[in-house]
């Protein structure tokens, strides 16, 4: 088995490397943790649909405004700090909701802080992550250690998922109020925030940009040289994917189903623990056929049946349909993530990697920010309304696939030329 390709591709990660896979399987655990019960948080502290839409679009919001200049000036300042000041937001952002149910207060939590209603990745660490993993392995084992990059962040989500939703059911039944309860699982996420904190302080220079490559990006827009052009472009396609994935951000899914089917924060729980263990597996299978037929292929051809799926969800009479269906569009939909990841950092200047990281990934949180407050007057409607997000998501998800073929198929990574 240590023979698989998979394997060999984690045996050439320095011990950097390794590191960064922990600081990312505990983020995003705890992302996991808190997206599963936190609209209902919002919801239960007496924020309206709209409120709660807005709290999450401007949590969304407020990550890309604090991440892009973190991000643009990592390569300068240290990747290293950046990460580190990263978790102090999350740190932040976990006290303040845990201790309010102002709603100006928690705006403003969500402005500054860092806080993910998706369960996926926000903040800065993703891009500087991304910039820095390339330099603790070799480019040929590259979308391979991506790939699990990718899984395990998924399973982790997956697992933080389940544990937020039944230690707030648990507590419950034990005589919580859902108030208390949801409070408990946010003080949790502060407390790993610190973890984060501390875990970061251990990775070495290594990380950091090549010290004679560096000073060319300071002068330049947004730290881009000689790779704007093809990140702007890459930027305009991933906003577009990134809007429509934010009209069903997973805070969100869970209000749908408890509406829909009254279900509880367990079983929501339960249900992306599933859904974020297929996306995991399916994001190692991505690296394989990724050798096969091409980065972008891979992206675009698992990217069109997930999102058929994601279509056909609220359409699903019953409770194990709609879990079955969705099982199904996750067991496919993260091939594009760390096929998309490995393509962005190489076909761009190795001295510009985290700030095109920086910039894609701002575009995408950006879009996404706008589309909860969609979702949450969609909801507020009420009736068939609060089922019109996935038709609207899967929709726009297909529009960018075609699109992002029509513009990139010439554009080739190296091991491709």
């Amino acid at each position: 088995m240590l023979q698989l390709p998979e394997f060999q591709a984690l045996a050439t990660l320095s011990p950097d490397g390794r590191l960064l896979f922990v600081t990312r399987m505990t983020r995003l655990f705890a992302y996991g943790f808190l997206a599963v019960v936190l609209g209902l948080y919002l919801a239960t502290v007496g924020l309206s649909d709209p409120q709660i839409g807005l709290v999450l679009s401007l949590t969304l919001l407020g990550d890309a405004m604090i991440s892009l200049p973190i991000t643009i000036i990592a390569d300068r300042i240290g990747r290293k700090r950046m990460l580190i000041a990263g978790a102090g937001l999350m740190i932040f952002a976990g006290v303040v909701f845990a201790l309010t149910s102002d709603i100006t207060l928690l705006t403003i939590a969500a402005i500054i802080g860092t806080i993910s209603p998706s369960g996926n990745e926000v903040g800065p660490f993703l891009a500087i992550e991304q910039a820095a993993l390339p330099q603790t392995t070799t480019d040929a084992q590259r979308t391979q250690v991506f790939a699990w990059y990718s899984l395990l962040g998924s399973v982790m989500t997956g697992l933080g998922s389940l544990v937020g939703g039944l230690l707030a059911q648990g507590l419950q039944q034990a005589g919580q109020t859902p108030l208390n309860s949801y409070r408990v699982v946010i003080i949790g996420y502060a407390l790993l925030g610190g973890v984060l904190g501390v875990m970061f302080t251990r990775l070495s220079p290594a990380i950091e940009a090549p010290l004679n490559e560096t000073p060319a990006t300071l002068n330049r827009l947004f730290g881009l040289g000689k790779s704007r052009p093809v990140v702007f472009r890459l930027s305009l396609l991933f906003m577009l994917d990134a809007f429509a994935g934010g009209l069903i951000v997973q805070s969100l899914v869970a209000v749908w189903f408890t509406r829909r089917f009254g279900v509880e924060p367990g079983v929501i729980g339960a249900i992306y623990l599933g859904a974020n263990l297929f996306a995991g597996l399916s994001a190692l299978a991505a690296a394989r056929i990724a050798k096969r037929v091409g980065l972008l292929n891979t992206m675009i051809y698992t990217h069109v049946p997930s999102n058929i799926f994601l279509l056909l969800v609220p359409l699903m009479p019953t409770l194990p349909l709609a879990i079955i269906v969705l099982l199904a569009r996750f067991s496919i939909s993260q091939m594009d993530v760390p096929t998309r990841q490995s393509y962005t950092v190489s076909v761009v200047e190795p001295a510009e990697r985290s700030a095109a990281n920086g910039v894609t990934n701002i575009a995408r949180t950006g879009a996404s920010a706008v589309s909860p407050l969609v979702t949450g007057a969609l909801f507020n409607a009420g009736g068939a309304w609060i089922s019109v997000p996935f038709f609207l998501a899967g929709g726009l998800k297909l529009v960018y696939d075609f699109l992002l073929y029509r513009s990139f198929q010439a554009v080739k990574p190296p091991e491709e030329r």
